[in-house]
């Protein structure tokens, strides 16, 4: 699936919607009895030669079906994907296993499925249909002429632009809020954008644009582009996350959950003879930390990257000089609090729109019930 990010406001409630909050996975595995009956009935569709065991090979189906779900493209596609896919096979045979007992997939299942449902509680996912309803709506609409004028103030500079690169362009910053999908998926390009634009039929695409023949042409453009969507809807998946240091405030008021993560963070991190840490350890430790703290993977949202950064700054994180753990724990501690204080004072709001190219029944068939 194509994914675009971008700092932004709420979402407009939508028509087609379906909001995965996580609530429906509790309510599965929390449920003793329907959820041993869930794990019999996956169980003996996975053991194809009825040994009362799962082989790596039998797994393999769950393996792709749990990557489904977490919206990782097909196995194959890419080494990152990939790198999860075997991880998750790990988490069922413990990297030496051949064989896999249905307590152990009953257990491994739950708790996947538990990381799940707590990753949606905090982030959950909107699942739109976009049918071209809500774009045909904005364009016919008394806020059209005023947004599109602005927009187009953005798109055009001093210079000259042609009129199809404006419109094109003009696309490209629309959003599901007035009913476009992300232009960055190369599907929505083929079978949407693209096509809208072949039909439209206009002698001075080539020509300067103005900003009244852009609102005429934009507008019989986007009536195209409503059209294929309401031939072919497009399914998104929209999260809204806002990092408020809020995250990072629970972990420090509590000090022993604190210094439980900081134990684990600092498990693998190489020591020299008289256990002393290298700093640049310490976004490292900071990484492993960050899904208690509420903070998402260093690299993953700039805007996040450079309140790190800046924290790093502040306590002399980057010297790379070699300090005992304690002062490291009291050095990772500090830059939690400097983040926290930077977010709270200034929150980032993050929001995603991917395109699911999987029919929703069936992405992943793993977490469909029991028939």
């Amino acid at each position: 699936m194509e994914t675009s990010t971008s700092a932004t406001g709420s979402l407009v409630k939508k028509k087609s919607e379906q909001v995965l909050d996580g609530s429906a996975i509790m309510e599965l595995v929390e449920n003793e009895e329907v959820f041993t009956s869930f794990v019999d009935h996956k169980f003996k569709e996975l053991d194809k030669d009825s040994d009362g065991q799962l082989s790596v090979k039998e797994l393999q189906p769950a393996v792709a079906d749990i990557g489904a779900a977490l919206g990782l493209p097909a196995q194959g596609s890419s080494p990152d994907s990939d790198h999860i896919y075997s991880e998750v096979l790990n988490e069922f045979t413990h990297g030496k296993q051949e064989k896999v007992s249905k307590t152990e997939f009953k257990e491994v299942l739950s708790d996947i499925l538990l990381g799940m449902a707590a990753g949606l509680k905090r982030d959950p996912i909107v699942i739109l249909r976009i049918d071209g309803e809500d774009l045909s709506e904005f364009v016919n609409g008394p806020s059209y002429e005023a947004e599109m004028v602005s927009l187009f103030q953005q798109i055009v500079p001093d210079d000259a632009v042609l009129l199809r690169d404006c419109i094109v362009k003009a696309l490209e910053k629309l959003t599901v809020d007035q009913g476009v999908p992300p232009c960055s998926d190369s599907w929505v390009i083929s079978n949407i954008i693209e096509p809208a634009l072949l039909s439209w039929d206009v002698n001075d695409e080539e020509k300067p644009v103005s900003q009244e023949t852009f609102l005429e042409e934009f507008k019989k453009v986007a009536e195209r582009v409503a059209q294929n969507l309401k031939e072919q809807p497009v399914i998104v998946a929209h999260s809204e996350n806002t990092f408020d240091g809020s995250g990072i405030k629970r972990l420090l008021s509590n000090k022993f959950e604190l210094d439980k993560s900081l134990n684990i963070a600092l498990e693998n991190v190489p020591k020299d003879r008289n256990g002393k840490v290298s700093k640049e350890y310490l976004r490292v430790v900071l990484d492993v930390l960050g899904p208690s703290a509420g903070l998402p993977p260093i690299g993953a949202v700039e805007q996040i990257d450079k309140v790190v950064a800046d924290a790093f700054d502040m306590v002399n994180a980057n010297d790379g000089k070699m300090v005992k753990e304690d002062e490291f724990k009291k050095l990772l501690a500090e830059i939690l609090g400097s983040i926290m204080l930077q977010l709270e004072g200034d929150p980032i709001s993050i929001s995603s729109n991917s395109v699911v190219h999987e029919p929703l029944a069936t992405s992943s068939s793993l977490l469909q019930p029991s028939s």
